[in-house]
């Protein structure tokens, strides 16, 4: 079963090299029970290790059932450990916050075999049928050391290797142990042990005593009973396990760590669960912003250009003989004429001075036309806009804004106003009547669009603001294509009409609403942008956190993937366990997060009444983004707890 030829195992101690292993021989055969002697530093132990596959000699060969086991690689060593070899431990090596029966359980998760019920059978066997759902500390010694024999046959394994499995037990435990392996001997197991004890070498047929690291004597007994076949292994699935059943024991293996270390886990989640929670309330902020901005530039209505007295007029500047350039109603009229001019408003605008009852204050005043509520979306919400007919007649009607109604009127405590419809006001002291109010568009830092009153253009020209001439024309372009060709029309047609000199530029502008729309929403957009930047920045910290956190959950569990290692898992199991439980610790951090984070952004439009606006895209891509989180920042850590070497992590102190 086993053969060992030169075995060399050295160490560097400083600059000496001292020999674990010299140039050791060895072969063992089936179902011997093999006791193997020697002072501390004899090197018994190193070639326990060897021969459990846990450390590689230096040179020399090792086969176990007749394979060379010197060019294998680690996952091919760590399912040869699963299939043939149980190791018992001197220091029992159990997981403290998991149960009997799940120690004894653990070396399934790596195996292929179908073993239902085989670890409460054991339990039952070596004497803790009623103990199965204790942990370790609820054990004594000696039910601890069993737990280990019984996770040591729970894959059936051919040897059993067991290094001073008594050397931590009472003489009552020592000999209950000792009976327990010896009758496993009986049933065709071989078993391998080291041991300091004369007494418990004794149950052994065979004895081998080490010095310096060579057998110095090879003893048998008596004769030892050779067994025809070897002990049968439970029937192995018809398949190596599926990847999905193998992502269910990760996941498994994962949330229990997570579980079992509540403090560490919580910590971890911490960093993401702020950093998820401020890019989606950020994020929030910034879409609505952008939303109200554009709701705000929609209001101003689209495909429009406003005309207006360029700089040169507005500064007194003499533009030459018989030239005004002051924009006049028969311009409005002239330019309703042209090619792809759907419709034009013209308006004049002052301050007046508001009166009703006891309230008085100033407000904003624009004249215009009827076509003004259709190009501008200032349809009334309560009764309606004046007409051409009242335009005709200069009747003194007005619209008044929702700013100017809340100040005349005030709110009810529902946050309602009265209608004032048919009500009259006064503007300069000329008695209005109240025919409709404007929809609300909200105030800005520097301008309240809602706290202005609306009166025919020729009212306000003839019997509000005395004036001849209008501030600007609002010209509707029918067709988007063509608002570049309509804007050079309209400058030229302005020239020709009041004899303006073509070098004067300047005497007219045109501003292009559509342009103002884009820039502000590229504004928006780019501002919405740095706020996600930022709140990201939150969220890379949390993954440093998780990976410190995870280089300490390595270095605090390295016995643990030692013992993993040892009893069948491969490389690719551990760094699966340790990545899959940082996705754990992100993907929770970015559920809570994103609660939070809508928590915080509703709380927001509520309490302080910004605009917010939560996109289901932010939501995913935050959790996504935090599930990138953990495998990006867990990712080293697992690769360096899947590295460690079997021997060297069960020895870690």
């Amino acid at each position: 079963m086993i053969s060992c030829k030169n075995l060399v195992r050295c160490y560097t101690l400083g600059s000496t090299p001292v020999y674990a292993l010299d140039h050791l021989n060895l072969e063992i055969e089936n179902g011997e029970f093999v006791a193997i002697m020697g002072p501390s530093g004899s090197g018994k132990s190193t070639l326990m290790n060897v021969l459990g596959l846990l450390d590689v000699p230096d040179s020399g060969s090792y086969a176990l059932n007749g394979k060379p086991t010197e060019n294998l690689s680690e996952e091919a060593l760590s399912k040869l450990r699963s299939q043939s070899i149980g190791f018992i431990f001197q220091q029992f090596n159990l997981l403290k916050r998991t149960t009997a029966l799940e120690n004894v359980s653990l070396p399934l998760l790596y195996s292929d075999l179908a073993a239902d019920g085989l670890p409460e059978e054991l339990l039952r066997k070596v004497g803790l049928g009623e103990r199965m759902d204790h942990k370790p500390n609820e054990l004594s010694g000696g039910q601890q050391q069993r737990v280990a024999i019984a996770r040591a046959l729970v894959n059936r394994p051919r040897i059993i290797l067991a290094d001073e499995p008594t050397g931590n037990l009472d003489s009552k435990s020592q000999s209950e142990i000792m009976d327990l392996l010896s009758q496993l001997h009986a049933e065709g197991i071989t078993v391998i042990l080291v041991t300091h004890e004369e007494a418990i070498a004794q149950y052994a047929n065979r004895i081998i005593r080490m010095r310096d690291g060579k057998i110095i004597s090879d003893i048998s007994q008596n004769e030892h009973k050779k067994h025809a076949s070897s002990p049968q292994r439970l029937s192995p699935s018809l398949h190596e396990r599926h990847s999905f059943s193998a992502l269910k024991i990760y996941f498994n293996q994962a949330w229990l760590s997570l579980i079992n270390n509540k403090l560490r886990s919580f910590l971890s989640v911490l960093g993401i669960f702020i950093g998820v929670a401020a890019v989606i309330a950020m994020l929030a902020l910034g879409k609505g912003a952008q939303t109200a901005i554009e709701d705000r530039l929609a209001s101003l209505g689209s495909n429009l250009l406003t005309l207006r007295m360029g700089s040169a007029q507005s500064m007194g500047v003499n533009l030459g003989a018989g030239a005004t350039a002051k924009l006049t109603l028969p311009d409005n009229q002239s330019i309703q004429g042209l090619l792809n001019v759907k419709r034009t408003s013209p308006s004049v605008s002052g301050r007046v001075q508001v009166e009703a009852g006891n309230q008085n204050y100033s407000t904003q005043l624009i004249g215009t036309l009827p076509t003004y509520a259709e190009m501008r979306a200032a349809k009334p919400t309560l009764g309606r806009f004046f007409t051409s007919e009242e335009i005709d007649s200069r009747a003194k009607v007005v619209v008044i804004g929702v700013s100017v109604l809340k100040k005349l009127y005030g709110e009810n405590s529902d946050n309602t106003y009265k209608n004032p419809v048919g009500d009259y006001i006064k503007l300069n002291r000329i008695r209005f009547q109240i025919i409709g109010v404007l929809p609300e568009k909200g105030a800005t830092s520097f301008r309240d669009e809602d706290d202005v009153v609306m009166i025919p253009i020729s009212t306000a020209m003839k019997r509000v603001l005395g004036k001849e001439f209008i501030n600007s024309i609002d010209i509707e372009v029918s067709d988007p294509t063509a608002i570049d060709s309509v804007q050079s029309t309209v400058i030229n047609l302005m020239m020709q009409r009041h004899r303006v000199d073509p070098k004067k530029n300047g005497t007219f502008e045109i501003r292009n609403l559509a342009e103002i729309q884009e820039t502000l929403s590229a504004t928006s957009k780019t501002m919405s942008l740095l706020l996600a930047i930022i709140a990201s920045i939150s969220l890379l910290v949390g993954g440093i956190g998780i990976m410190n956190i995870m280089l300490v959950s390595v270095t605090e569990r390295t016995r643990e993937i030692g013992l993993r290692k040892a009893i069948g898992a491969t490389p690719k199991d551990i760094l699966a366990q340790f990545l899959i439980e940082s996705v754990v610790i992100s993907s929770m951090g970015g559920v809570l997060g994103i609660l939070l984070g809508c928590g915080i952004t509703l709380l927001l439009g509520q309490i302080a009444g910004w605009a917010v606006a939560i996109s289901p895209m932010a939501l995913m891509l935050s959790f996504f983004f935090s599930a990138s989180i953990g495998i990006g920042f867990g990712l080293w850590p697992a690769r360096k707890a899947a590295q460690l070497n079997p021997i060297d992590a069960l020895r870690y102190e």
